[in-house]
C-alpha cells in the first residue's frame, strides 16, 4: 500500500474475542535500549503503573525518566534500583513515596515537580533513612502542596532543595544544620519575614536563598539580623563560580 508497517501486531483470540498485543511497545523499545545504556527515558507515556519489565534492570539502571505520565505510587521494590543516580518523576499525580527509596544510596539527583505531594517526603529526611542517601546532591519538590517542613530537614545530605510554589509557612530552624546546603529555593510561598531567623541567616551552610513571591518584601529581608553574614556567603560563593 505504499507505506511502510510501523508496528508488529500479535493477535490472540480468548473466548471468541480477538485480543490486539501490541508487541513492540514504546515502553518495551525504552527498557530494550536501556539494558545497553543504563538510562531509561519513559516520559509522556500515559502510563498509570510503574512497568514491570523496568525490574529486570534494576542492578544496572543509572537513570530512570518517568515525567509527565499518571502514576499515582511508586512500588516498594524501587529500592531494589540500587545503581540509580537520577530518579527523574516530575508532573505525575503521586502522593507520597515508599519508604524503600532511602535505600537509592547513589542517588544524586530527585525530581519530584508538579506533583500532589503535601508533606517533605519522610523517607527523605528521617535519619535512619536519609543516612543512606549521602549522595543526594538535588532535591526538587516544586510545585505540590506541601505546607511544613519538618524539623527532622536537619539530617537532609542535599547541596540543594527546591520548595518553589508550595505552601510552606514556616521554616524550621533546624535547616541551618543540613551538612551540606547550598542553595534552598523558596520562591511562591507563604513565608513571612520572621521565617527567616538568625540562627539561619548565620549559622547555616546557606549561600543562595531564592525567595521571591512570599509575603514580605526585600527590605525587611536586607535588614535582617543576620542579613551580612548571608551576603558573605553569597558572595564567596559568587566569586567562587565566577
Amino acid at each position: 500500500m505504499g507505506h511502510e508497517t510501523l508496528f508488529k501486531l500479535n493477535f490472540d483470540i480468548d473466548n471468541n474475542k480477538i485480543i490486539v498485543k501490541n508487541g513492540n511497545s514504546p515502553v518495551k523499545q525504552h527498557i530494550d535500549t536501556a539494558q545497553k545504556t543504563g538510562a531509561c527515558q519513559l516520559s509522556k507515556l500515559g502510563i498509570k503503573e510503574f512497568p514491570e519489565d523496568l525490574y529486570q534492570l534494576a542492578k544496572n539502571l543509572r537513570t530512570l525518566d518517568l515525567s509527565e505520565n499518571k502514576l499515582h505510587g511508586l512500588p516498594q521494590q524501587i529500592g531494589n534500583f540500587t545503581s540509580l543516580k537520577s530518579l527523574i518523576l516530575n508532573n505525575n499525580k503521586l502522593e507520597s513515596l515508599p519508604a524503600e527509596i532511602g535505600n537509592l544510596k547513589k542517588l544524586e539527583t530527585l525530581s519530584l515537580e508538579n506533583n500532589h505531594i503535601t508533606s517533605v517526603p519522610s523517607s527523605l529526611l528521617f535519619p535512619a533513612d536519609l543516612s543512606k542517601l549521602r549522595q543526594l546532591d538535588a532535591l526538587n519538590l516544586s510545585r505540590n502542596g506541601i505546607t511544613t517542613i519538618p524539623e527532622s530537614v536537619s539530617s537532609c545530605q542535599a547541596i540543594e532543595i527546591n520548595l518553589n510554589q508550595n505552601q510552606v509557612s514556616v521554616l524550621p530552624e533546624s535547616v541551618a544544620k543540613c551538612p551540606r546546603l547550598k542553595v534552598l529555593r523558596l520562591e511562591e510561598n507563604c513565608l513571612e519575614i520572621s521565617a527567616f531567623t538568625p540562627q539561619i541567616m548565620k549559622h547555616s551552610q546557606i549561600a543562595l536563598l531564592a525567595i521571591e513571591g512570599n509575603v514580605f518584601d526585600f527590605k525587611q529581608f536586607n535588614n535582617l539580623d543576620g542579613y551580612e553574614e548571608y551576603m558573605e556567603r553569597f558572595t564567596a560563593t559568587k566569586k567562587k563560580f565566577n
